[in-house]
């Protein structure tokens, strides 16, 4: 099926139950992997992400560099690359594919530079690729950095500070993209010993040492999201989607809260959460995805599939994703008889015009997250999703799970 061009998704009966595996998060893991890499000693991860930008980064980090290395698709990688190269001082060229060689990384360079590091860029200035020429530590450790694109920049930075000859001072200039995800990677170097003050707007990592500790990774929340879609979309559902925590670090956890509206019941259990569909008491008004940009797609999606029309917030991090998520949303939801316009600065909003087509064709744009949120409206109406193997980036056995559901998923050119 990865090689197949098209896959004709359908579900024969719209009832859902039985239980979902999820991939585990690969946000938690590819912290984990770049620490223990800081950290200089080996210690067990357990249950690694088999998301394909996890399973790089881990063979990126396994492996003596060379002269050069890829960053292949991912954003995370190459971000957190960039940072670790850099405060270790490592010598060679990152370089990614042509459309991550598009995505910009000046913020996370300029703030390097200023604490010490030597990088040379190889193309057009605030892009990869990058020549990373050594470290010499003596910049300063005072850094005030836009916050309002991307917490990977930021989280880059933190996990290097405690390296650091003074550590790092950090002040955040803006309004703070994705604060949960800067919550997680001090959450999680802080499993590994190093302490670090968050308080307003500014984070102080003090210079100190990694200690090397087994950690367990949780799945993960984003992935969850899809079936939270599926079980409102559904005539019926009851599906357990296990090893997902209440007390989570992930900031895609605010699903049980946000999905309400859609007619979603959450119950957690000791091993997991269990989705069942309820009556929808409220209607969905404005949603700020600040905190769970990852959630964008899915709701979009799942709001054309179900006929309720949503104002959209805090999407500035899409445009710099894998493809221009909010354009590429714009084109797939009419598909589905939907419209979303931004209706003021930074707030779109999905209008419902027309009825959907007979059979949708989803165009995916490269992007993993495009396929499984608009795979579940097969629900609703037969759809062709383009590109199907896009999903091995951080879901590989998505469709195999959407087939042991009861979806029909067929091959097509």
């Amino acid at each position: 099926m990865m090689s197949a061009a098209a896959v004709r998704v359908s579900h024969p009966t719209g009832k859902l139950s039985g239980t979902a595996i999820l991939p585990a998060s690969k946000s938690e893991a590819n912290r984990a992997l770049i620490i223990r890499a800081l950290t200089g000693e080996d210690f067990l991860i357990h249950n690694l992400s088999d998301a394909n930008d996890t399973q790089l980064l881990n063979r990126i980090l396994s492996t003596p560099a060379g002269e050069e290395v890829s960053a292949e698709d991912a954003g995370t990688v190459m971000r957190f690359l960039t940072a670790y190269y850099a405060a270790t001082g490592q010598k060679l060229v990152l370089t990614g594919t042509p459309r991550m060689c598009q995505r910009p990384i000046g913020v996370l360079v300029d703030a390097l530079r200023t604490l010490g590091a030597d990088i040379e860029y190889l193309g057009e200035e605030g892009y990869p690729p990058m020549r990373m020429k050594g470290f010499s530590g003596t910049g300063t450790n005072q850094l005030s950095v836009r916050s309002d694109i991307s917490s990977q920049y930021i989280s880059a930075l933190l996990m290097i500070g405690p390296l650091l000859p003074q550590g790092l001072e950090l002040t955040l200039e803006g309004k703070i993209s994705s604060a949960p995800y800067i919550r997680m990677t001090l959450a999680q170097m802080a499993h590994f010993g190093v302490q670090a003050k968050f308080e307003g707007n500014h984070i102080s990592v003090p210079a100190q040492k990694y200690q090397a500790k087994e950690f367990t990774v949780e799945s993960d929340w984003s992935a969850a999201s899809y079936w939270y879609s599926m079980t409102a979309l559904a005539q019926e559902a009851d599906v357990f989607l296990p090893a997902l925590r209440f007390n989570s670090l992930q900031g895609d956890s605010v699903l049980p809260e946000l999905m309400v509206p859609f007619g979603v019941k959450t119950e957690f259990t000791e091993n997991g959460v269990r989705l069942t569909k309820q009556p929808k008491e409220e209607k969905p008004e404005r949603i700020d995805f600040s905190d769970c940009p990852d959630l964008a797609q899915t709701v979009a999606a799942l709001a054309a599939g179900i006929k309720v029309e949503v104002e959209m917030t805090g999407l500035e991090s899409l445009r710099i994703k894998e493809t221009d998520r909010i354009a590429a949303l714009q084109n797939e939801v009419q598909k589905f008889g939907a419209a979303l316009t931004e209706v003021e600065p930074d707030v779109f909003k999905l209008i419902l015009e027309k009825q959907p087509e007979n059979e949708a064709r989803v165009h995916t744009y490269e992007d993993h997250r495009m396929a499984m949120a608009f795979a579940p409206l097969a629900l609703k109406l037969p759809l062709v999703v383009e590109e199907p193997k896009v999903v091995r980036k951080s879901y590989p056995r998505y469709w195999e799970e959407l087939q042991k559901a009861g979806f029909e998923v067929e091959e097509v050119q």
